[in-house]
């Protein structure tokens, strides 16, 4: 157990140092998870918004690991690693719209309704 948590760690320092998207989401997540408590009036509400925003974070993590697999394989051009790596990105494309969509019923329902 403590081997998987050290490349867990290990994959997490990785994603920070080399993926520019995973810092970004990661420092709006450092704002938007502890937001999520102060928004959020029920704790079913505010394990939707954090966890909205930590889905964000996981699906960016497994479109990086994607993009690794498929660069190791060859860096060469081709439609099967085009196409792998274009769902990777419509699957973090998604995760933000359903992260955005979360929030913004969110911020609407406590500030426009009242």
């Amino acid at each position: 157990m403590l081997w998987a948590l050290r490349f867990s760690l290990a994959g997490l320092r990785g994603a920070w140092r080399s993926e520019a998207a995973f810092r970004q989401e990661a420092w709006l997540a450092f704002v938007m998870v502890p937001a999520s408590f102060w928004l959020g009036s029920d704790w079913t509400r505010v394990a939707l918004l954090a966890g909205s925003v930590v889905f964000v974070l996981v699906v960016e993590l497994l479109n990086s690991a994607l993009e690794a697999v498929v660069d190791r394989h060859s860096l060469e051009w081709h439609e099967l690693a085009k196409h792998a790596k274009d769902l990777g990105s419509a699957a973090v494309l998604l995760s933000l719209l359903l992260c955005g969509a979360v929030w913004s019923a969110a911020l609407w329902e406590r500030f426009a309704r009242g």
